[in-house]
């Protein structure tokens, strides 16, 4: 039997936001941006939240029926840079973002902004695509393809529609995972100031792709 995965909402906030907590509280990354252990546990759920608000409002968020694992989707047009709560009073580029995100979660910390920038400028806007923000297995369910049958979903409506889709990986784990699944590097490391780095991946729509090669 399949996994079964069902739109998440507004009804589905406070399971969401504890399971991202839950799962990238540890992450190097989320201890990058929250070097105190101490501050990170207190003001960790408060940055999931605000990123399933952006979720909800530019994308769409999946989960598992179970409510163990969930991905956090952005619908990003061509044309578009991609910016951390990019809205329509932030201007063309979005640059108000990051810091928008930082005065809502943490307004001394300086390192929200500093990533929501760095991803921001190293997000590709030259053609439309899913972004996969986010994905988050309960610990106790890792390793049992739950994150993999979320992201595969969504790939199969890309393939379909000929849509693109990209990521940042984050460890060298999830990196084989996703070129397994399609991606692949783009070339050039998000090096976080004294912290890890992240792997910009970009996929091409599978079969789009086999169209093109059998035209003419």
């Amino acid at each position: 039997m399949g996994i079964a995965i069902r739109r998440a909402g507004e009804r589905d906030r406070a399971d969401v936001v504890r399971l991202l907590d839950e799962a990238f509280l540890n992450d190097p990354v989320s201890s990058w941006v929250f070097p105190d252990e101490g501050h990170r546990r207190s003001t960790h759920g408060a940055l999931m939240e605000a990123f399933l608000d952006l979720a909800l409002s530019q994308g769409f968020v999946d989960i598992t029926e179970d409510g163990t694992a969930v991905a956090l989707w952005w619908s990003v047009p061509a044309g578009e840079d991609e910016g951390e709560g990019k809205d329509e009073s932030e201007g063309e580029d979005g640059e108000e973002g990051p810091a928008q995100l930082r005065e809502a979660v943490d307004p001394d910390n300086a390192r929200i902004e500093e990533i929501g920038r760095m991803t921001g400028e190293a997000h590709p806007t030259d053609r439309a695509h899913q972004y996969l923000h986010m994905i988050g297995v309960s610990p106790e369910r890792q390793g049992e393809g739950l994150g993999s049958a979320l992201i595969e979903a969504v790939l199969e409506r890309c393939d379909r529609e000929g849509l693109h889709a990209y990521l940042e990986a984050s460890n060298s784990r999830s990196r084989e995972l996703y070129r397994r699944l399609g991606f692949h590097f783009t070339g050039n490391t998000i090096d976080l100031p004294d912290g890890p780095h992240l792997w910009p991946m970009w996929r091409e729509p599978r079969l789009f792709a086999m169209d093109c090669g059998n035209t003419g």
